[in-house]
């Protein structure tokens, strides 16, 4: 169910998943892959298949594809992937105007993310967007990956935050939801058209929007 606007309550701190959140690099994450499937013997896979597949970090993902394989099959993705990812990268609606009224406002950012972290830092470097994070964690950073809350734990660190303060969680899937109610953030929901009903029962966000530019609309009115 989609909550008001006036049931936000303003943030201490923002965590971020990066794509299909903030930035869309579906393209080079679906090049790679399907490279990856098809020298590993496998059928290929449709955009929407990776898009609804793709969500576990490679790590965790990898061993259940690819079984005793999984480790050639992360070297053939990656080699694949940094080919195309930097050029590939697109600024989703309203990400920009969102991050930069969070900075504004004092709010602590960062971004937890599955993608691999070496990759990820590139990504955001590349958009000129480092200094608006104070932390940036990728798959590999933490001990575990989403939805562990281990890499939130590592994201909000050094937050100076106790336990009156307000961590959102902003996100598009369902595992980005599980996250957020295992760390004790604030779900927020942006899209989820992928998101299974089941996921969305089990781990309800707290709201929902159709974009970060609606987002962004709901947060300039917060008092």
């Amino acid at each position: 169910m989609l909550l008001q606007e006036s049931d936000l309550c303003a943030p201490d701190a923002v965590i971020f998943d990066w794509d299909s959140t903030l930035v869309d690099n579906w393209g080079a994450i679906h090049i790679a892959l399907n490279v990856t499937l098809k020298q590993m013997g496998h059928k290929t896979w449709t955009e929407c298949e990776t898009r609804q597949r793709a969500n576990s970090s490679a790590k965790d993902a990898f061993p259940r594809l690819f079984a005793e394989h999984s480790d050639e099959a992360l070297q053939i993705f990656y080699q694949a992937f940094d080919r195309f990812h930097l050029d590939s990268l697109k600024v989703l609606e309203g990400s920009k105007d969102l991050i930069e009224w969070f900075l504004k406002n004092n709010v602590y950012l960062s971004i937890v993310s599955n993608k691999n972290g070496i990759h990820l830092r590139k990504e955001v470097s590349k958009l000129g967007w480092s200094n608006c994070f104070q932390s940036i964690v990728g798959a590999g950073d933490a001990t575990e990956d989403k939805p562990s809350p281990e890499p939130v734990k590592l994201a909000l660190k050094n937050a100076g935050l106790d336990a009156k303060s307000k961590v959102w969680f902003v996100g598009d899937t369902g595992l980005d939801l599980q996250c957020a109610v295992l760390s004790n953030c604030v779900p927020i929901l942006i899209g989820g058209q992928n998101v299974e009903k089941s996921d969305l029962e089990m781990w309800p966000p707290h709201s929902v929007f159709q974009s970060c530019e609606k987002l962004y609309q709901a947060c300039r009115s917060i008092s």
